[in-house]
């Protein structure tokens, strides 16, 4: 995670107008009575940024089997058994029902019956996954195909990293802001206004196929893709004179 964050702050008496010099720098001042007319309440406001990166936490995997015959039942029964080891493997591994989806389809070829099934399978464990794949073909051999894995980002893992870039910008921007008030011989009062400005997000590539620097063969692993996000806040904290505490 990386972040950085612009500081402006100023500190200045009650109806002091910013002069055209300090406009063009960027600062901003406040000095507004918020609950009475002599009170003056002075805040410093900083920008803080964050990023983010999260990996794909889903893998959707195809398994497929068929087999063609002379007679509708000879071709249901040949897939029906190799099926029904998929699926039991499956659950042997504690893959849950809603994790995986099953589609049969018997249609006719020429003078023989070819029956084809498929099984959808969504992992959340990766090397649970890479067994199960393993079992399959060492068990089912040539007569069974396994797809590649697709890898994605589920609802809940996109969601979470949002949250995480926001939060991350705010702290940020709030050390930011503490090390500016000490500067300024103030403390830190608690925040008037907190403002999510900007958010990104763009997606990469990662190659898990572990080959060194240079290594010119191609990988054969699946790239596992990440996703960055961005966060950019606004934040406005009051400030208190530590100078009039030590009188």
């Amino acid at each position: 995670m990386e972040s950085q964050s612009r500081v402006f702050a100023a500190i200045v008496p009650a109806g002091r107008e910013l002069s055209g010099n300090e406009k063009e720098q960027g600062l901003e001042v406040r000095a507004v009575s918020r609950q009475s007319p002599g009170k003056c309440l002075r805040e410093v406001q900083v920008t803080g940024t964050a990023e983010v990166r999260c990996q794909a936490d889903r893998a959707s995997v195809r398994v497929s089997v068929g087999n063609s015959k002379e007679s509708v039942s000879e071709a249901t029964h040949s897939v029906s058994r190799r099926l029904g080891y998929i699926l039991q493997a499956l659950r042997q591994h504690d893959i849950r029902e809603e994790d995986t989806s099953v589609r049969r389809f018997l249609h006719r070829d020429a003078d023989m019956y070819r029956m084809d099934a498929e099984v959808i399978v969504t992992f959340s464990d990766f090397e649970k996954m890479e067994r199960i794949c393993s079992i399959l073909l060492e068990k089912l051999d040539k007569s069974v195909f396994v797809g590649t894995p697709e890898f994605y980002h589920s609802a809940e893992c996109l969601s979470q990293m949002r949250l995480r870039a926001c939060v991350s910008a705010v702290e940020n921007a709030q050390l930011k802001a503490s090390k500016v008030s000490q500067l300024l011989g103030q403390s830190l009062g608690p925040p008037l206004l907190v403002r999510e400005d900007e958010t990104k997000e763009w997606r990469n590539n990662e190659d898990n196929g572990g080959g060194g620097q240079g290594s010119a063969a191609p990988s054969h692993f699946p790239s596992l893709p990440a996703v960055t996000a961005s966060s950019q806040v606004s934040v406005s904290f009051s400030l208190r004179d530590t100078s009039r505490k030590m009188r």
